[in-house]
């Protein structure tokens, strides 16, 4: 009598469970289906920033860069410091430009016209042919001093 018992009540459990996730299913599709013709409904979205202009991905020009050094594929100007690496032998820095091509650089290495001469935990140092010093950091800001 009690294997009926056990068996009556796991059966009722079983398909009640089952149709209360039948429901469960059907509501949470009717919910993707609403959600997926909202989005639809939505208009497209540029993928840049139509108020940005033509220099709006590249942050550290200003003023006092002199049009040459601005039109120069391999001046620091045209790149972003993405990544720093330190280590006791070598050390390395990796710098992205505009197009997305990634150069990655160790001291004493050329980029153009500077060389990589040292790095700190936030910044990279780069000297030019003057024995003047120019600093990259992740925030895209580019200073030139005459030491470091």
């Amino acid at each position: 009598m009690n294997f009926f018992k056990i068996f009556l009540i796991s059966f009722f459990l079983t398909f009640s469970i089952a149709a209360f996730a039948d429901n469960h299913d059907t509501t949470q599709n009717e919910d993707v289906n609403q959600i997926s013709q909202e989005i639809q409904d939505d208009e497209e979205v540029p993928l840049n920033d139509p108020f940005a202009g033509n220099e709006g991905t590249t942050g550290s020009l200003d003023a006092t860069v002199t049009p040459e050094e601005q039109e120069d594929v391999m001046s620091l100007y045209n790149f972003k410091l993405a990544g720093l690496i330190s280590g006791k032998d070598n050390s390395y820095i990796t710098l992205v430009n505009s197009s997305g091509e990634i150069i990655t650089l160790t001291l004493g290495q050329y980029l153009g016209k500077i060389k990589l001469v040292d790095l700190r935990l936030t910044e990279a140092i780069f000297e030019k042919d003057d024995k003047t010093y120019m600093m990259i950091d992740f925030n895209n800001l580019i200073r030139e001093a005459d030491e470091y």
